[in-house]
């Protein structure tokens, strides 16, 4: 029995060791794991234990500060001493137990009758619990049963004037709320448990790792084995392995090794540099210990690829481990593989770096750079002239114009940049660009067609030591637009292959050059529209010294314009104006506008009048254009109008969404009216208000577009500042001047926007020059008026003119008196023309009509159109102006003002 016993003993013990891991790795996390859990638990029971005690504690604190509190309160001895203490104390208590976060308040007399209590009904009945320490004085808190269920209370007196305890005060919480704060708070506490048993046991495994890294979780009888296979492993594989430590002894070498290196069987243990059978730069590897990776070494014939790694990564001994691999047979594939290698990355570049632009000569330069060293010596690019200028190439090689040159010397004797040829039929670039297909020139020196193009040129190209040409077509959509030609001199000649890989490159850099031609005539047709539809030449007027500019982008036209336009009583008009957009519909908007403002000029509009014409009309082009294919395109532009008149020296301007004028006074300073800003045309439903300036003589007025001082590198203060600095302190320079400093000091080499630039010097028109008279409005006026007149053309040498502008006036002051209202004016100026004015304060327009013959009337303005180059009227905000003018028989010269 007694052995029965001990062998099942015996056997629950084997058992039991079995569940137990093997490794003392093993042994060691499961003790610790254990233990970290034990612990974690205490602490757990501690922090509940701990929190519950904390929380009766608050209850009761909190308790004896709020029966204090209403012990104290003002007012409550008062109440007590009232005829019905209930009716005052209870709402107290209650709105203080809602406060207070209490669960009662109860007030009691000395002998315990409460006056207050939660529930009404208990109010006039004996309060549960110990009232007589209290009555001596002190606090006492306790735990009851009392009418709320199990509560925490504590009792204070209450103590009258005289310092004699006239009531008592309790106030306490229900015990089950005080458990709720510990439950509440018990979530808490299990979730920082949880947390630091996970860090604990996450802590205690990564111990566990390290120790099983370091042992190899591995018992006795496996490490053996593990170090048996080793070794059958390490002398049984066809590469070579060598340890090497810190101290350069060889430690380890195996069979593949020994045999690769041919060392001697006494070589471990010996130092590197005693075993003089290495190579140099293999010794030279093994002793400084330097990663290498694939590097292939010269040892007994064989072409060894070398790897090398330090053995202290991981923490290990000081060393290195080297591995040995013959490569012989494998270097020559290698070698035609790394050439493929580099010839897809010269492709993948290409792809990347050729066409950034749609410029043909940028392209053909990243052709060139691109080739040159990594394909060929020299690249030479040549492209039809014509497809410089967006147009169809010629059918055959000549009129070639050389648009990049690029080479690893820069002292070659091929044809420079830019030059212009002509290939003979014969030559390699003619047959090329004829047929559309690559030639292929393995030896020029033999090449007889070659040689014939320039035979002086082709000997110097020889004698520089360039042997081998590859010219291949710059060919797109069928049409072949040049040729690019792939010069060696320091290299072998190329290949089939190679001739392949130039086809390549050129076909991708091929579709770049047309798209650019294809995009340079559409430019040059887009800036011959825009142009076209922009003043060729300024009107002659006399009130303006004007400069202008138009730059148009590089990258596109847009809609960018400006206009000066003559208008009667010597005043000229000017107009700056941007569509938004780029490309031919920008520019065809822009002179839609551009005739718009020419037409409504015409019928002498004031600024803010016109605007808002041409606001209506750009709301109508939208409306005109709205389609499914511009479904949410909107015609944007922006404008400014300004009028000016030498006569008042006074310049009316506005603008819609455009950016405000400089102005350059006579001192050199530089201010930018204050211009009411309008929405941009097209918006609607604002209207646009005016500006009067009075300008002195010799000052300029700079109008601009947004191009000009707007650019993504800087902000429009920034570019607001530098047109000041343009253009302060010059005030005697000629508005041409001013111009070309203002485009050298803002504008970049490559604009990307169009600019318009319009700079008016302003003149005034001699007092001399002009006669004013006021008439009444009496029909016996005309004649001292027709007298007036003539005194005046005979001070100003124009007698002669006397007889038509009397007829003129007369009628015109007659139907002033007759048919219009007072103030009635007559103004006479003389510049390039003589001008009549008559101006009267009513608004209604006289009309041109023939008369019947037996009409006694109407053949005035007949008369007056007849007698005069153009006549018209114009309203003012007082009435209108009839005007008229009359050509000088000779244009005087008059001092510029």
């Amino acid at each position: 029995m007694s052995d029965r016993i001990g062998r099942s003993g015996h056997n629950s013990c084997r058992s039991l060791i079995g569940k137990i891991p093997r490794s003392v790795a093993g042994q060691v996390f499961v003790l610790q794991a254990a233990l970290v859990v034990v612990l974690v638990v205490c602490a757990v029971f501690a922090l509940v234990l701990q929190s519950e005690r904390d929380t009766g504690t608050e209850a009761r604190r909190r308790s004896i500060a709020v029966a204090q509190t209403f012990a104290h309160s003002p007012g409550v001895v008062q109440a007590l001493h009232s005829p019905a203490p209930s009716k005052v104390l209870q709402p107290l208590t209650e709105a203080g137990r809602k406060t207070a976060g209490v669960d009662f308040i109860v007030v009691m007399d000395t002998k315990g009758i409460r006056y207050t209590h939660p529930i009404p009904s208990k109010i006039g009945k004996r309060f549960v619990g110990k009232i007589e320490p209290s009555l001596a004085g002190k606090v006492y808190t306790e735990s009851v049963h009392g009418p709320l269920g199990h509560e925490v209370q504590a009792t204070v007196p209450i103590y009258d004037s005289h310092g004699k305890v006239t009531a008592l005060v309790s106030a306490g919480l229900k015990v089950k709320n005080v458990t709720n704060e510990v439950d509440r708070q018990l979530p808490i506490i299990l979730g920082a448990g949880a947390a630091a048993l996970v860090a604990s046991t996450s802590g205690t495994a990564l111990v566990g790792r390290r120790l099983r890294r370091q042992t190899h979780s591995l018992a006795p009888d496996e490490m053996t084995r593990m170090y048996e296979h080793h070794d059958t492993v390490l002398h049984s594989v066809r590469e070579g392995v060598l340890i090497v430590g810190g101290s350069g002894r060889l430690l380890l070498a195996n069979d593949e090794a020994r045999r690769l290196l041919e060392l001697p069987p006494e070589a471990e243990g010996r130092n590197v540099r005693e075993l003089s059978g290495l190579d140099p730069e293999m010794m030279e590897l093994l002793v400084t210990g330097r990663e290498a990776t694939d590097e292939v070494h010269f040892a007994g014939g064989r072409l060894l690829a070398v790897n090398q790694r330090p053995t202290d990564r991981a923490g290990g001994p000081r060393g290195t481990v080297v591995t040995l691999r013959d490569s012989t047979e494998l270097q020559a594939v290698s070698g035609r593989a790394e050439v493929t290698r580099e010839r897809l990355e010269l492709l993948y570049d290409a792809g990347l770096g050729i066409g950034t632009t749609l410029d043909v000569v940028r392209t053909a330069d990243e052709l060139a750079q691109l080739a040159v060293p990594r394909f060929a010596d020299f690249v030479t690019v040549d492209v039809a002239d014509a497809v410089l200028h967006g147009e169809e190439p010629a059918p055959t090689a000549t009129d070639m114009r050389r648009v990049a040159v690029g080479g690893i010397r820069d002292d070659h004797p091929l044809y420079e940049k830019g030059r212009l040829i002509d290939f003979l039929p014969s030559t390699p670039q003619a047959r090329g660009f004829d047929a559309g297909r690559s030639e292929l020139v393995t030896d020029l020196s033999t090449s007889t067609g070659w040689q014939a193009q320039d035979p002086e040129r082709t000997r110097q190209i020889l004698d520089f030591g360039i042997h081998t040409l590859i010219s291949a077509p710059i060919k797109a959509r069928g049409v072949v637009l040049g040729m690019a030609n792939f010069w060696r001199s320091k290299r072998e000649p190329f290949d089939q292959e190679e001739l392949s890989l130039a086809e390549e490159l050129v076909a991708r850099a091929a579709v770049s050059i047309d798209n650019a031609r294809r995009y340079t005539r559409e430019h040059a047709l887009a800036v011959t529209l825009q142009r076209s539809l922009l003043p060729r030449a300024l009107p002659e007027q006399s009130a303006l010294d004007v400069g202008y500019r138009y730059l148009p982008a590089q990258s596109g036209v847009s809609g960018d314009w400006f206009d000066v336009i003559p208008l009667p009583g010597s005043r000229v008009a000017l107009a700056v104006g941007d569509v938004v957009g780029h490309g031919l519909h920008a520019a065809a908007t822009m002179g839609r506008l551009r005739t718009a403002v020419h037409n409504f000029s015409t019928l002498d509009l004031p600024p803010d009048e016109l605007l808002s014409h041409l606001d209506d009309l750009v709301g109508r082009i939208d409306q005109d254009e709205a389609c499914p294919e511009t479904a949410g395109e909107i015609v944007g532009a922006t404008c400014l109008y300004a009028i000016y008149d030498p006569v008042t020296r006074r310049c009316v301007m506005a603008r819609a969404g455009h950016l405000a004028p400089a102005l350059v006074h006579p001192d050199g300073s530089v201010t930018f009216p204050d211009v009411p800003a309008g929405p941009p045309l097209g918006l609607g439903g604002m209207p646009f208000r005016t500006a009067e300036l009075d300008l002195p003589e010799g000052s300029q007025l700079v109008l601009y577009t947004d191009g000009l001082i707007e650019d993504r590198t800087r902000d429009l203060d920034v570019g607001m500042e530098l047109l000041r600095g343009a253009l302060a302190g010059h005030p005697d320079r000629t508005p041409e001047e001013s111009c070309r400093a203002v485009l050298d000091e803002l504008l970049p080499e490559r604009p990307g926007d169009d600019v318009a630039l319009l700079i008016a010097r302003t003149r005034a028109l001699p007092a001399e020059n002009v006669a004013d008279w006021d008439v009444p409005r009496d029909p016996a006026a005309v004649s001292g008026m027709r007298g007036a007149v003539s005194e005046k053309l005979e001070e100003w040498g124009l007698a002669e003119l006397g007889f038509g502008m009397e007829l003129v006036l007369s009628e015109l002051i007659t139907n002033a008196i007759r048919y219009a209202s007072e103030p009635i004016h007559v103004r006479l100026i003389r510049d390039r023309t003589l001008i009549c004015e008559v101006a009267d304060g009513s608004s209604t327009s006289p009309h041109l009509r023939y008369a019947a013959t037996t009409d006694e009337g109407g053949r005035g303005l007949f008369l007056v159109s007849q007698m005069t180059e153009r006549w018209g009227t114009r309203y003012t905000p007082q009435g209108k102006v009839i005007w008229a003018e009359v050509a000088l028989p000779e244009i005087p010269e008059f001092p510029a003002g």
